[in-house]
Order: C-alpha cells, then sequence, then structure tokens
C-alpha cells in the first residue's frame, strides 16, 4: 500500500479552497471558547447535520467534547482579524470580540455571514482528529461575501463566472 506524509496531504489539500468559520462552545464553568476551522461541512439536511473536525491536540479539544452544544460563525471578508485572533494559541479570543450568546448557550458572533447553532449529536475518532457531527437547531445569515482561504492565503470573493 502506498503511503503520503501528512505534509504532502497537507499542501495538497491547500489547494482546495474554502471558507472560513469559528467553531464556539462554553465549558462546564460557562467560560467561551472558539477556534477557526475551515473544515465544516454539512451532511444532511433532513435531519438538519453538519460536521467539523478537531486535532487531538489541540487545547481546546476538553471544552468541545465535554459540551452538549456547539455554534459555527461562518466568517465575512472583514472579519480576517477575527480568523487570525482564533486562530492564535492562547490568545484571548473572546475579550475584543462582539459575542453574545445563542439559544444553546454556544457563544454567536456578531455580523457573519452565517451562524448554525448545533447539538452535539455524535463524536467520531478520525485518525488525528475528532469529527463533531452536529444537529443545526437555529440558523441565520446574513447577505455578505465571505472570507475565504486558498494555499495558505487569505482570499475574497471574485465576480460570479457565467
Amino acid at each position: 500500500m502506498l503511503k503520503i506524509d501528512g505534509m504532502r496531504l497537507r499542501k495538497a489539500m491547500g489547494q482546495y479552497g474554502t471558507g472560513i468559520a469559528v467553531a464556539t462552545t462554553l465549558d462546564g464553568d460557562g467560560a467561551p471558547h472558539g477556534l477557526t476551522i475551515n473544515s465544516f461541512n454539512s451532511v444532511s439536511l433532513d435531519p438538519p447535520l453538519v460536521l467539523w473536525s478537531l486535532s487531538h491536540k489541540s487545547g481546546n479539544l476538553n471544552a468541545f467534547s465535554q459540551s452538549d452544544h456547539f455554534a459555527i460563525n461562518v466568517l465575512s471578508q472583514q472579519q480576517k482579524e477575527i480568523s487570525v485572533r482564533f486562530a492564535t494559541p492562547e490568545a484571548d479570543r473572546f475579550t475584543d470580540t462582539d459575542w453574545h450568546q445563542g439559544e444553546t448557550g454556544s457563544p454567536l458572533l456578531r455580523d457573519v455571514v452565517a451562524c448554525l447553532e448545533c447539538k452535539v449529536e455524535q463524536m467520531v475518532e478520525g485518525g488525528d482528529h475528532v469529527i463533531f457531527i452536529g444537529r443545526v437547531v437555529a440558523a441565520t445569515h446574513l447577505e455578505l461575501p465571505p472570507l475565504l482561504y486558498h494555499g495558505g492565503a487569505y482570499h475574497s470573493l471574485g465576480p460570479a463566472l457565467d
């Protein structure tokens, strides 16, 4: 069987353009936790399910794995600073971030392209990550251009192709 190293896979996957989101939750003490993700995908419309993955090495793993809820906050192209803040280890991520609690209790960031509040449906071991599958219980969106990521850099949405 052929074997591929992690860096080669990472570089290949970097050519797949994605949106950028921030996953958020509250821990058992009510403290907010969150991180920048691009490993986000819809799974099913009926029932409404989404998934995202989190490294076993993440400092956020305990907060998310012990919570029964999370939110996915899809960032707009004006929110690169938020993406960088939530991707920086040990950053005080929520102090300068405008947010409020949603119906599930998860932190919801303001002025995002879309926000999906989820109840944890399942956690699945996937190699060096945990895959979180959530049932969407509330969803909102704004008509804003999304923040995109490709080839290790942030991008904005260009004109639509015919």
